[in-house]
């Protein structure tokens, strides 16, 4: 009997705005001005803040800080098509997305200098938690994804992480469930090309991270991760389809870590400077303000006053993250248990 074929599959890859600022106008989203203009002023603070964040803990002011540089336009362009009502679960390099969703920046300085209290996400804001440890946060996407088909929620869930989570079991656990239940889930892969020292083509043997999901029963698809527009125009079409009943989508940003995996990193003894330099002639906001500039969008006067806001708006938020009242210790059992027992109570009380 003749061997049938099973099934067959195709990856997409797509790309707007390429490096000399020129869109591909059929594939371009529908963006006013004012929406280009935004997406360039929060991928400008998010560069600020991670600049400033750098600085602040070489001065011993922050603890281990993961540095975003390269990667602003997968977090903002995908950031700017959430809906208010909807969820994100990061990862721990997911600041340019907890800004575009108003996240306090002061409260991010304070965690990452030390102080959970950085972590308690205003109310009107539906983030979880950081979560450091590699992929286990992505089965808690998931199971709020599935609590949301529950109760019936029209909402979307999104959830973040690099290229080495898709290495971790709690990957392939998270995606087969998302599949199998049809959950309306967004799964966000920010592909810096490093799993800290180990390069993407030495995690897996498959040709695109994208491709993982059709395993599972749902689409993948690969975006260049510095065209903000590409990821836009992405994310708004996963995220509808996911609000609307159609299932999960994981979109494989293509991107790059133009610094060390964290500061306690250093990413020269196993990356060449060639390869970095070849991704900064790719950089995500120098792409935006050529395509700006080439319409009118970047007069220097604008251009100037957006940097000159940002400094200043960080400027703010450290002071105000300094001047917060020190942390009181016996705070850490607030939210550790529904109720404590004898032994947490009694450490409280000492505490």
């Amino acid at each position: 009997m003749p061997e049938d074929v099973v099934g067959t599959y195709e990856v997409k890859r797509l790309r707007i705005l390429d490096e000399s600022g020129v869109a591909d106008e059929a594939l371009m989203p529908p963006l006013a001005e004012s929406d280009i203009r935004r997406m360039y002023e929060l991928m400008v603070l998010a560069r600020t803040f991670d600049e400033r964040a750098l600085t602040l803990q070489r001065e011993g002011r922050l603890g281990t800080y993961p540095p975003i540089t390269g990667q602003e336009a997968a977090q903002v362009g995908s950031a700017l098509a959430l809906n208010p009502t909807d969820w994100v679960v990061p990862s721990f390099r997911e600041m340019g997305v907890h800004f575009t969703l108003g996240y306090p920046i002061h409260l991010m300085f304070q965690y990452w200098g030390g102080d959970e209290r950085g972590q308690l996400t205003p109310d009107n804001l539906n983030i979880l938690p950081i979560c450091v440890s590699v992929g286990t946060h992505i089965p808690h996407a998931v199971g709020v994804a599935m609590a949301a088909r529950y109760r019936r929620d029209p909402v979307a869930v999104a959830a973040y992480f690099g290229d080495g989570a898709t290495s971790k079991g709690e990957f392939h656990e998270g995606l087969n469930m998302a599949g199998l239940f049809r959950l309306p889930v967004v799964f966000f892969c920010q592909n810096n090309q490093w799993a800290i020292s180990i390069p993407v083509q030495e995690q897996t043997a498959s040709a695109t991270l994208a491709q993982k999901a059709i395993a599972y029963g749902f689409e993948g698809v690969q975006v260049d991760g510095n065209d903000v527009f590409a990821v836009y125009r992405a994310a708004r079409e996963a995220l509808d389809k996911a609000r609307s009943g159609n299932g999960p989508t994981f979109i494989e940003c293509l991107t790059y870590r133009i610094g060390n995996h964290t500061t306690s990193d250093d990413a020269s003894r196993y990356r060449s400077a060639e390869e970095v330099e070849s991704w900064r002639g790719r950089d995500p906001i120098l792409r935006l303000e050529r395509y700006m500039a080439n319409r009118g969008l970047l007069p220097a006067e604008y251009a100037e006053g957006v940097k000159k806001r940002a400094a200043e708006t960080i400027d703010e938020s450290v002071l105000t993250a300094e001047a917060a009242p020190p942390p009181i210790a016996a705070e850490m059992f607030d939210h550790a248990c529904a109720t404590l027992g004898q032994r947490q109570l009694l450490q409280r009380k000492e505490l």
